[in-house]
């Protein structure tokens, strides 16, 4: 079997992080310039700079409160000092080798192995763990989980993934007010009075892509969050050094984990693997296949 380096691994998937985002900021350009043009043409630019100066308030918002949310939720519990000193020691020594202070310790009452970090930076973040991974990973295992968990903060994750949202979220209200607005708002009338072909073509377009919007802009999410992961994995493995840890962790999360942990689709994408699985997790998951992850980490 021919061997990857981490390193290219992380590279790669930057690369193609970034690149997924054009898609979506063209699709939310698109939206927003188009609904200014079926109500006041004149204003169509105002409109997309307006847009985005709401869109980045949101961001902002999030990223300020996001975290406490997330923790509140999830019914998170600082990590005992005592009881929880190896988890706390490890969160502590990988923080260190990834060249970041270390995040705040968490626990999750919670029967599947699973893990998630919040945080708007390295210097305002947390790790929670849930107690069946306390109680089912071994120490390689669980320095393995840790390991991403840590690399999600070092990498601007959850900052980057929270931007990615909003743009989703702020599509699926743009797709909303156009539909209104051509069925309601007279876009027939904004036709006859601008007497052009091109009013009408327009207005088709704005159409078709407030209708395809919201289900693309979410399938490129997804797509980032995967690519984000594949990321974290590579990391942790740059931190550990040991792949093996981190891919027998994924193959006990395969054969133990039900997919039925309580928690919103809305943080789903903040944990070590998908908490909560549905029909729809082909199309929409925000999480590699567990056995893609174990593939590519086996061959580094």
């Amino acid at each position: 079997m021919q061997r990857v380096s981490f390193y290219d691994q992380i590279s790669k998937n930057k690369r193609n992080s970034v690149l997924l985002v054009i898609p979506i900021t063209a699709m939310v350009v698109g939206l927003l310039y188009l609904i200014g043009y079926l109500f006041a043409p004149e204003l169509a630019f105002l409109m997309v700079l307006f847009g985005l100066f709401w869109m980045a308030m949101q961001a902002m918002i999030s990223y300020q409160y996001g975290d406490r949310a997330v923790l509140s939720v999830m019914k998170a519990k600082p990590a005992d000092p005592v009881k929880h000193v190896y988890l706390i020691n490890t969160v502590e020594g990988l923080s260190l080798a990834a060249g970041i202070p270390p995040p705040k310790v968490y626990v999750i009452e919670s029967e599947e192995i699973n893990a998630f970090a919040v945080g708007r930076d390295p210097q305002h973040a947390a790790v929670g763990v849930t107690t069946g991974a306390l109680e089912n990973l071994n120490r390689v295992e669980l320095e393995g989980v840790i390991g991403h968990e840590i690399s999600h903060i070092r990498n601007y994750d959850i900052r980057f993934m929270m931007m990615i949202a909003v743009f989703v979220g702020f599509a699926a209200i743009l797709s909303y007010l156009l539909l209104r607005g051509a069925f309601f708002a007279g876009g027939s009338r904004r036709r006859d009075e601008r007497g052009g072909g091109m009013a009408a073509l327009l207005i088709l377009m704005g159409l078709i892509l407030a209708v395809i919007a919201p289900i693309a802009t979410r399938l490129v999410q997804a797509m980032i969050s995967r690519q984000r992961e594949y990321l974290a994995d590579a990391s942790a493995v740059e931190l550990t050094r040991y792949p093996e840890g981190l891919a027998s962790a994924l193959e006990k999360i395969m054969n133990k984990n039900s997919g039925k942990m309580e928690v919103s689709e809305a943080i789903s994408h903040l944990f070590f693997t998908d908490p909560k699985r549905s029909p729809l997790d082909n199309l929409f998951t925000t999480h590699p296949p567990l056995a893609e992850r174990i593939r590519r980490l086996r061959q580094m």
